[in-house]
């Protein structure tokens, strides 16, 4: 579904982008396009020039960036199955369903703490180290938006300001890799030393009011 939705979004997007697929033919700007939603979710190569591109399409790779590969493999991102699940638990929240089901099967909770977990601590990150960045660079927000979350994915795309960044923008761009790499969940886990060993302590519930 999002390699589909991805593809035509570029598509509808730069097909009058003289930069980037106007002069292509039909054929040659639905390849592109299926390319170009490909690759910011996987192998980080580019069919179009980075900073040819429309703000609204920067957006969808910024999107497709962040979302990344499915588990299992080498590419970055909070992965698929963290979106899905997240997004199956707000729809189970808004039907007032007690169960996260997919299919026949049961989400069990842990798995849903950790995804909303990696979700919360992932946008954090990238919202922090943006607005850092955005104090320290004089360069576009989206540029130094877009560079973060390429980084955060291990994704390889850059809208050609890399080279522009300081010395400080550039370690915390190495940061933001490393931590993509590693994941979120897990680095918080190996820093403060707390893992299935930690919460042995159990309070009473406490019900507080919410939205």
């Amino acid at each position: 579904a999002l390699i589909v939705l991805g593809t035509l979004a570029v598509l509808v997007l730069e097909a009058g982008n003289q930069g980037t697929l106007g002069p292509l033919d039909l054929k040659g700007k639905i390849l592109a396009s299926w390319f170009q939603a490909v690759s910011p979710r996987t192998a980080g190569f580019n069919s179009v020039a980075m900073d040819r591109l429309l703000p609204s399409t920067v957006v969808v790779t910024i999107i497709l960036m962040f979302i990344g590969a499915s588990p299992g493999g080498t590419g970055g991102g909070v992965k698929t199955t963290t979106l899905a699940v997240v997004s199956r638990y707000v729809v189970a929240t808004v039907r007032g369903e007690q169960d996260v089901n997919v299919g026949n099967r049961r989400i069990p909770a842990e798995v849903i703490s950790k995804a909303v977990a990696i979700l919360l601590l992932a946008v954090t990150l990238v919202v922090a180290a943006t607005l850092v960045l955005a104090c320290t660079e004089s360069l576009p927000f989206i540029d130094l938006l877009f560079e973060v979350v390429s980084a955060f994915g291990t994704v390889g795309l850059t809208r050609g300001v890399t080279p522009s960044l300081s010395t400080f923008g550039k370690l915390l761009i190495a940061f933001i890799m490393f931590v993509g790499r590693v994941g979120p969940v897990s680095l918080v886990i190996a820093l403060t030393g707390k893992g299935a060993s930690g919460g042995k302590i159990r309070y009473p519930e406490e019900k507080i009011t919410v939205g």
